[in-house]
């Protein structure tokens, strides 16, 4: 397992949400975070069907165009009665002409599952896979999960996404209605960091 030296990295997003999240869990390292925006990169295309896939792909494209360690996420919500759908699609499902809008999506998601007949609960996952990688094309796969359940309606203004539908198992609130900190706590996001911390920085 590489470890992480230097004091910058690339986080290879351009979602505010994302960027914001990562730097604060890795602000007590002492890391200076830089976004894929500020760098003025493209988002590559996502050609995989796995996280993992994806997260792989963004990483060393950003690694490569900046010779800068890179950390690259992708995740996405499952919902077991849907088969797992939308999983890598979680953001396809939010995409129109003018933008990304996941109100929409979360609609969807939820007509579908009516129209599926499934009975609440309805359970699922907010999953994520964090690819750091290297300019020499070494790379660290650290992947993470949140489980709970899909509610209705849409609760909070917190978060980004589709939080306001996910409410974590052992909360009776949504992701959405947490304080930034309490969810950067028991996030996907935080499982995956976790695990990175633990084998990268220590």
């Amino acid at each position: 397992m590489r470890k992480l030296t230097g004091n910058t990295l690339l986080v290879a997003t351009h979602n505010a949400g994302k960027l914001s999240e990562i730097a604060s869990l890795l602000e007590p390292f002492g890391i200076s975070v830089t976004g894929a925006a500020e760098r003025g990169l493209r988002e590559p295309d996502e050609t995989e069907t796995t996280f993992e896939g994806n997260a792989r792909i963004k990483a060393h494209a950003a690694a490569r165009a900046t010779s800068l360690p890179s950390l690259a996420d992708d995740s996405g919500i499952q919902i077991d009665a849907l088969n797992g759908a939308p999983g890598v699609y979680t953001a396809d499902w939010a995409e129109t002409a003018d933008g990304r809008d996941f109100e929409m999506a979360m609609n969807k998601a939820h007509d579908r599952l009516l129209a599926s007949g499934a009975a609440p609960p309805w359970r699922g996952r907010f999953c994520c896979t964090l690819v750091l990688a290297w300019p020499d094309g070494h790379d660290e796969v650290f992947p993470g999960t949140a489980e709970g359940q899909i509610v209705w309606p849409m609760r909070g203004d917190h978060g980004h996404g589709y939080d306001p539908i996910f409410q974590p198992d052992g909360y009776c609130v949504t992701f959405a209605e947490m304080a930034p900190d309490v969810k950067n706590r028991i996030s996907h996001r935080a499982d995956a960091f976790n695990k990175l911390v633990k084998l990268c920085f220590d």
